[in-house]
């Protein structure tokens, strides 16, 4: 009896490291959606810009970060660009109840240059984050903002 339950103990250790181990390694992979573009950098830039406003979102800015860190004395090879955007009303949908996540915000959706030298789309798993999170931000960011994010990107 003894036996068994220190088995059992064991196991149900083992089990949870394994779960833990599982979990840090895939989790990070799971919470960016990557994909490549057809076009050009630029183009790419454009693409998703005119994207994101034919589904009804307004872009506050497109930021260059190569510029940005340049800025400060920093230089970047690749090209990278972050296309913010926002809905008024998804916003206002998750800030009532869950200001906490006002950090997340505005959306964005990187544009960069791989050092294969194919140019990328990627941007925040929102409909994943949206379930981790439940209630109005599982709604709001698991169905519509999941949804029309990636329909931004479709053009490329």
């Amino acid at each position: 009896m003894k036996g068994a339950i220190i088995s059992g103990l064991a196991g149900l250790v083992v089990g949870a490291l394994v779960m833990g181990l599982v979990v840090v390694k895939t989790m990070p992979g799971m919470m960016i959606v990557t994909r490549p573009s057809r076009l050009g950098f630029e183009e790419t830039v454009q693409a998703v810009q005119k994207g994101v406003e034919k589904q009804g979102w307004t872009s506050p800015g497109t930021i260059n970060m190569n510029t940005s860190m340049a800025k400060h004395g920093v230089t970047l090879e690749p090209q990278v660009r972050v296309v913010e955007l926002c809905k008024a009303e998804y916003a206002k949908s998750v800030l009532t109840t869950d200001r906490y996540v006002a950090s997340l915000m505005p959306c964005a959706i990187a544009v960069y240059e791989g050092d294969d030298g194919k140019v990328y789309i990627s941007k925040m798993n929102t409909g994943l984050m949206g379930k981790m999170f439940g209630g109005t931000i599982a709604k709001v960011m698991g169905g519509t903002v999941s949804e029309r994010t990636m329909a931004a990107c479709t053009s490329t």
